[in-house]
């Protein structure tokens, strides 16, 4: 006499269940997530003294140190800052302002790497900027995972269509304003040998006619299912603003 087959129906109830939760946060995350957002922040705030008609003179120097080309980024920013009434020059010597943006990481990146790199500063950190999407990960349905693997598959079947993705432009900037006087000016660094512990430390001084302002600028796109290509537009723009902003 042969065995009849058993049906689990509780465990059919429960990837059931799983489909449904994981769908539902899918959703959820799909309309709350539809539009896109996106934001320029500085992390310090410059203010620059006003200066009469034949001082606004500026030279700029945009550095792009990421695998990423940004056509006509130079271009853009110095057609911004023309149209505030600044002159743009290819001599620093004859420049009143100095300004100069490194480029450092654009791409994907977490909500966490975001605010650390913002929170850093000029020149701090951006470790483990691009490891994918924000806000609960890569997968919209992963608060709703009830119960081993029916409820894992149901995750990645929701996560697989609904992800919140974000792009970013992070950028050092130092902006210099000639002064008539000296500027004394200290700096000091320490390198490594290798990857030894020992280190040369290194500390120099002089004296230089321009004051410093540095501050990073964070510009960030965030949409359900962004596409980079679509993102780049806005967030350059972004930085142009914030960057002609400060003139």
């Amino acid at each position: 006499m042969s065995a009849k087959p058993t049906i689990h129906l509780p465990l059919v109830a429960l990837a059931v269940l799983a489909l449904l939760l994981a769908g539902c946060a899918a959703t959820t995350t799909a309309l709350r997530y539809k539009d896109l957002d996106v934001q320029t922040k500085m992390s310090a705030t410059i203010f620059l003294d006003p200066v009469p008609p034949s001082e606004r003179t500026i030279f700029i120097q945009i550095r792009n140190t990421t695998d990423k080309p940004l056509l006509d980024l130079h271009q853009q920013i110095a057609a911004a800052i023309a149209a505030k009434g600044y002159r743009v020059v290819a001599d620093p010597r004859k420049a009143h302002y100095m300004l100069q943006a490194n480029v450092l990481q654009v791409g994907r990146i977490d909500q966490s790497a975001l605010e650390r790199a913002t929170a850093a500063g000029f020149g701090g950190t951006i470790a483990g900027a691009a490891i994918g999407a924000l806000l609960g990960g890569d997968r919209a349905g992963a608060g709703a995972v009830v119960g081993g693997l029916a409820a894992g598959t149901a995750e990645v079947i929701a996560g697989s269509l609904v992800k919140v993705v974000t792009y970013s432009i992070i950028t050092d900037v130092q902006i210099s304003e000639r002064v008539r006087g000296p500027v004394s000016q200290e700096f000091s660094s320490a390198l490594r040998q290798g990857t030894a512990r020992t280190t040369i430390k290194q500390r120099t001084s002089s004296s230089v006619h321009w004051k410093r302002y540095q501050t990073r600028i964070v510009s960030f796109a965030r949409q359900v299912n962004l596409e980079f290509q679509e993102a780049l537009p806005y967030l350059k723009q972004g930085l142009v603003n914030s960057l002609s902003g400060l003139f």
